[in-house]
């Protein structure tokens, strides 16, 4: 049968097992590919089944690879953020600053004004102050989301709309930040936070549609052919990508494939359940289905609201916070797993990745069907007894291997805040690899490029690509760094165990030709070019879906 598209004249990373080609089998160099599908693997001989109307590629010499997937990220939200007040790439509190009053002047009849991106390193003194920001928006409510989306940082306006005052207790999940006599100081945490979001318009329907396709066109430019979103629903800003999702996919727009993470609601229990069984029916397309649901556990290290086993060495809260009461959680485990729902973990501090093996470990001994293949994404600190519980339980480690370094937040707010012992022990790789623990990869974009290819410098350079902000500093523990092969697999076959597309994530005959052409062989590079390397091309079953 004639092929409709041939890649010949390169490396074929296919993804099998965990290095490509198998130990002792000549290198593939060519694939061939009909109706969407991987019809043969082999050498530069397919180029012999090609007809007249064959599409052929030479990759002369580059290296093809499965289309990369993210297992953890928020495109829609990336998206809704590139068209606010975006602070990404700006460092210093005057570029924020001189940021956020050009953005204010172009709205000038947006009764609220909302923005994302900026990093605690540019403020060396301590949190962000509405102070700073009522310079330059002093007569409209102003939110601006930091880049880990854990914290906020708000002017007057916003607090006195929002009724934050000094007799206003912190919520459960979360703080606010105050100042020597009590008064809020603009600084808001995790779930103090939702007062403020009260007081924000919701995204529209057309904003959403667009966000959707702005975001796969971002994806796709970074060889991204599937990921799971990891909040989906009426979330801490109560923008809802589901609906937007569904009808992208509906109307044939949806060129990337998408499993959804279904946000469990912390300030309610068990009694959503029943709503998100129905959602789950609700949203079930071609492309796009909610197969998970998502569970925050914990909050970040650099705030104090990450769940330590030990208490921090200088923050307010003693060892941070678990979201969810952990003999609760193990309920809701056993619970959503009876109902075939995989679950996905926000695990950041030891505690909260014990916590969440053991909601894992009781769903398990009441397990009745098949291995829901559930995660835990960031696993940035985890103690050394719980490594091998990844893979007794059969936990995928769900990495975002951009963090994994000696950048400013690690070293001006992660490592003091840590203690040096735990500071050594964090994002465990080489560990967990070790274990038999297996990986799957995300970006959690917005926080961070999603662009795989930078990911997989750090896995295992443990050190930023050149041009990035912090390059140039010494690798971060990089004893625990992954091979090159070892990082591909996480980004391709792992992710795409945890999506649930099992049809993807490898290249073999029947598989879906979800592929991506790198302009550079990975494999073969000096490690420290890794994040030099681009995508020339990527492919939806066999369609072009980007070309640079």
């Amino acid at each position: 049968m004639t092929p409709e598209l041939v890649f010949h004249g390169g490396r074929v990373f296919t993804g099998a097992g965990l290095h490509s080609p198998p130990t002792g089998a000549p290198p593939a160099t060519a694939v061939a590919v009909r109706d969407g599908r991987i019809v043969a693997v082999g050498d530069d001989g397919l180029l012999e089944t090609a007809g007249p109307h064959t599409r052929t590629v030479d990759l002369a010499g580059r290296l093809l690879v499965p289309g990369f997937q993210d297992a953890h990220a928020h495109p829609v939200f990336g998206a809704l953020e590139l068209s606010s007040c975006h602070l990404g790439g700006l460092t210093t509190v005057e570029e924020y600053l001189a940021a956020v009053a050009a953005y204010a002047a172009s709205h000038p009849h947006d009764a609220t004004l909302q923005g994302a991106g900026w990093m605690q390193s540019a403020f060396p003194d301590g949190p962000p102050t509405a102070a700073l920001l009522d310079r330059v928006v002093p007569d409209r409510p102003l939110l601006l989301w930091g880049n880990d989306g854990h914290r906020a940082w708000v002017n007057s306006a916003a607090l006195a709309a929002a009724s934050i005052d000094a007799s206003t207790p912190d919520p459960a999940d979360g703080r606010i930040e105050r100042d020597a006599s009590g008064r809020p100081t603009g600084f808001l945490l995790e779930g103090a936070v939702a007062p403020v979001l009260a007081i924000l318009p919701d995204a529209t329907p057309e904003q959403l549609d667009a966000a959707v396709l702005r975001a796969q066109q971002h994806l796709h430019a970074v060889g991204i052919t599937a990921w799971q979103d990891a909040i989906l629903s009426r979330a801490e800003d109560g923008e809802d990508p589901a609906e937007a999702y569904l009808r992208a996919d509906r109307a044939g727009r949806l060129t990337a494939k998408v499993a959804g993470a279904l946000w469990w609601d912390r300030t309610r229990g068990p009694e959503q359940i029943p709503e998100l069984v129905a959602r789950r029916e609700r949203f079930r397309g071609r492309r796009f289905g909610t197969p998970a649901v998502k569970i925050m556990q914990d909050g970040i290290i650099e705030s104090g609201t990450a769940a330590l086993l030990a208490p921090y060495r200088a923050v307010h809260a003693e060892s941070g916070l678990s979201f969810v009461d952990p003999v609760l959680l193990r309920e809701i485990a056993i619970r959503l797993e009876a109902e075939g729902f995989q679950l996905h973990f926000h695990g950041i501090g030891d505690r909260a990745v014990r916590e969440s093996l053991d909601a894992v470990a009781a769903a398990r001994a009441t397990r009745r069907g098949p291995d829901p293949r559930h995660h835990l994404a960031h696993v940035q600190l985890v103690d050394p007894a719980d490594v091998p519980r990844f893979a007794e339980l059969g936990v995928t480690a769900n990495i975002q291997p951009y963090w994994a370094c000696n950048d400013p937040l690690m070293v001006e707010h992660t490592v003091p805040v840590l203690g040096d012992e735990r500071a050594g022990r964090q994002y465990p790789f080489g560990s967990l690899h070790a274990a038999g623990v297996r990986l799957a990869a995300g970006s959690d974009w917005p926080v961070s490029t999603p662009d795989p290819i930078a990911g997989i410098h750090v896995a295992v350079n443990r050190a930023l690509p050149a041009g990035h902000p912090g390059s140039g500093a010494e690798p971060f523990l990089p004893g625990q760094a992954l091979d090159v092969a070892t990082a591909l697999a996480a980004y391709t076959a792992g992710s795409a165990y945890v999506n649930g597309f099992d049809d993807t994530g490898r290249i073999a005959v029947g598989f879906a030709a979800d592929l991506a052409v790198l302009d550079r062989d990975l494999l073969t590079i000096p490690a420290e070019e890794i994040g030099a390397a681009r995508v020339d091309q990527t492919f939806v079953d066999g369609v072009p879906v980007f070309e640079r």
